[in-house]
């Protein structure tokens, strides 16, 4: 019998690579980098004055914890609510609900570490129109 054991793995993520949502993301743990099976997480830097595209998640849900900066994350069914995420703070976005991030420092990028309960990066993003 030679089965393979799980094994821990640490991944340092290289370049930056330009995702649906217009981001640019450094991937961390995933589907296709560990192959986790149920987890996906990475690093976003939202560039000065930088905004995602309208967009929802099918499936699954969304932790973000902010690094650095401060975003405003509009969301609901025309965008018609919003919240700001600051240094320290935690963010959760159920599956489902159209949003869009827009950094509010047009001098300084923001940083998120992004936590989602599904392997796939970007499989199961699409995007919203209004």
């Amino acid at each position: 019998m030679n089965e393979t054991l799980p094994q821990v793995q640490s991944i340092r993520p290289g370049v930056a690579v330009e995702t649906l949502q217009r981001l640019p993301y450094f991937i961390g743990i995933s589907g296709e980098t560990v192959g986790a099976a149920g987890l996906s997480m990475h690093l976003v830097v939202i560039p000065p004055g930088g905004r995602s595209d309208p967009h929802f998640h099918v499936g699954y849900e969304t932790g973000i914890y902010v690094l650095e900066g401060e975003v405003l994350t509009r969301w609901g069914s025309a965008l018609e609510h919003e919240v700001v995420s600051r240094a320290g703070e935690f963010l959760f976005v159920p599956a489902g609900v159209p949003h869009e991030a827009i950094n509010l420092s047009a001098s300084e990028p923001a940083r998120a570490v992004v936590a989602r309960n599904d392997p796939a990066e970007q499989d199961k993003v699409q995007p919203f129109v209004r």
